[in-house]
């Protein structure tokens, strides 16, 4: 049990901690309480937030209590944690409807109907001034210089402004209040999670202990998996853009994949591993993991028909037979009956900009009708039934 709950784990404060805790609340004949805090900011999850719940269903299936704190009031000061500038805080309304979004979407790792969900606001709305300096007096400047992003902006002679020294504060004190035994983070959360042990002993209570999971790189193979650099897999993609989107990493990321987002048995990962190492082709593995992935977070049927589909659209050389997105010429392009095709793809690729679909032109990445285009300019006539190929995973028929 001990070592299924510590596989991948990357941090565990102190090392022989959970070995405590456990055996504390066996004494005790106690539910450990397991803590994830996270702030609304965004109302998606991915599979980077999923090596983090996926933990806390083990702990789950073993009897434990898992609570998940909703940061309603700290959203509304913003986190920067590995980030070189303060985050944006965001309004009650835009924290309310993330918070359900996120609520939603836990249900595909961990069973909500067992878990107990609370507004970190239910406390920190309440503390007076007062208050709030006595448990800002528990911390020092010092200690709070000791986060890695604080110490590079002081250091760079950025602005810190003084709320932000407040967030990690606040957020250990979410764990005085639930009386935590164990917080779970990713790895860029440690510093945040040693607050609530220091703040906790502080209270007179017992210190959690932290786990900390690795944080999951994302589509580019370089920064960890965010929304805000579009490098994501989402828990609620559809099927066939799960699929296209784990076959498109790259293959020095295929060992994190197999350990940090499948549920296959420890002979299973290592026999995938094995095939890799005997000089398999990778997209082989691949397939393999992103049926695993959907039918994880969708059914297995899903996963047979995503790969299939992947295979007709991306493998099989007739273009013809591939699947185009209908695009209305009349309500995409108004009474417009010529444009050049460096603004119809930009058009169809809104999210990319004008310089990179330029260079994806000239580099042969578009065609019309199975040709290749290269001239950025070059009229395309809307009036014609015309398919038009974008980069490697796009397709769009105009209708």
């Amino acid at each position: 049990m001990i070592q299924t709950l510590k596989e991948n784990v990357e941090i565990i404060l102190p090392e022989n901690g959970l070995e405590q805790k456990l055996k504390q609340a066996e004494e005790e004949n106690r539910k450990l309480i397991i803590k994830l805090g996270f702030d609304p900011t965004a109302p998606d999850l991915h599979l980077g937030h999923a090596v983090v719940l996926k933990k806390l269903k083990q702990f789950q299936d073993l009897g434990h209590q898992i609570i998940i704190i909703v940061g309603s009031f700290t959203a509304r000061i913003g986190d920067p944690t590995g980030k070189n500038k303060a985050r944006k805080p965001l309004s009650a309304e835009e924290v309310q409807h993330n918070a359900e979004t996120y609520i939603n979407q836990l249900s595909k790792v961990i069973d909500v109907e067992r878990t107990k969900i609370v507004l970190n606001s239910d406390w920190l709305d309440f503390l007076n001034f007062s208050e709030v300096i006595q448990l800002m007096s528990k911390v020092t400047v010092a200690q709070l210089m000791h986060r890695n992003d604080f110490n590079k902006r002081f250091t760079e002679n950025s602005p810190i402004a003084m709320h932000e020294l407040v967030y990690p504060i606040l957020q250990g004190f979410d764990s005085v209040k639930i009386e935590a035994d164990i917080e779970m983070g990713g790895t860029d959360q440690l510093f945040n999670c040693t607050m609530g042990r220091q703040l906790q002993e502080s209270h007179g209570k017992s210190p959690q202990i932290v786990m900390c999971m690795p944080l999951l790189k994302g589509l580019d193979g370089k920064e960890k998996m965010s929304k805000s650099l579009n490098n994501i897999i989402g828990l609620t993609d559809e099927p066939n853009e799960m699929f296209g989107k784990t076959m498109s990493i790259p293959d020095s990321l295929i060992d994190e994949f197999i350990d940090l987002t499948t549920d296959f048995s420890d002979d299973e990962k290592n026999n995938l591993k094995s095939r890799i190492s005997d000089g398999e082709n990778p997209m082989n593995i691949k397939k393999v993991i992103a049926k695993n992935i959907i039918t994880q977070y969708h059914h297995k049927e899903s996963a047979e028909l995503a790969e299939q589909f992947f295979i007709n659209q991306f493998q099989n050389k007739n273009f013809e037979e591939k699947v185009f997105e209908p695009i209305n010429i009349k309500s995409s392009f108004s009474n417009q009956s010529k444009i050049s095709l460096i603004e119809l793809c930009h058009q169809l690729k809104n999210n990319e900009s004008k310089s990179f679909i330029r260079r994806l032109i000239e580099n042969g990445g578009i065609q019309i009708n199975n040709v290749k285009m290269t001239d950025p300019n070059e009229e395309i006539d809307l009036l014609k039934q015309t398919k038009i190929k974008i980069g490697k995973r796009d397709f769009f028929e105009l209708v």
